[in-house]
């Protein structure tokens, strides 16, 4: 991990894994809100149970957090995880027209939460396109 890397990783990691340990215990309510809300933008998701996907979400959540703050984590795979994560928060957001005013890619009321995240994806994506992040390649050997 880059050390100028050390404040990003962590605030955006402690806010991830924060919110993923606040749905681990959610109630019928919370996962029948968010599941429905993710099922009617994304079909497939309707397949699984509203307290069954609230885990999953959770789960990933915290492992996102988890991975943007351990410092073993390169900042490349970290930001995959954090890219991968918000890329789907966006997706959401983007199939969901009461998300966004009419005609729009701005956020209604209803699409605020979701739409702030799309710092998570910047964030995500200049980890994975920062070249300090990269592992230099080993220049040939002359013989």
């Amino acid at each position: 991990m880059k050390l100028r890397n050390l404040p990003t990783r962590v605030a955006t990691g402690a806010f991830v894994l924060h919110a993923g340990l606040g749905k681990w215990n959610g109630g019928p309510e919370q996962a029948a809100g968010v599941h429905g809300m993710a099922a009617a933008a994304i079909p497939p998701l309707q397949a699984i149970k509203p307290p069954t996907f609230l885990k999953l979400l959770s789960a990933g959540e915290v492992a996102t957090g988890a991975l943007l703050l351990t410092p073993f984590v390169s900042n490349r795979k970290a930001g995959l995880a954090l890219t991968a994560f918000s890329g789907g928060l966006m997706a959401l957001y983007a199939r969901t027209p009461s998300m966004r005013e009419p005609g729009s890619i701005w956020p209604s009321q209803a699409g605020m939460g979701v739409a702030k995240d799309v710092w998570m994806l910047g964030i995500g994506l200049g980890m994975l396109l920062d070249p300090a992040n990269r592992t230099p390649k080993s220049a040939p050997t002359a013989s």
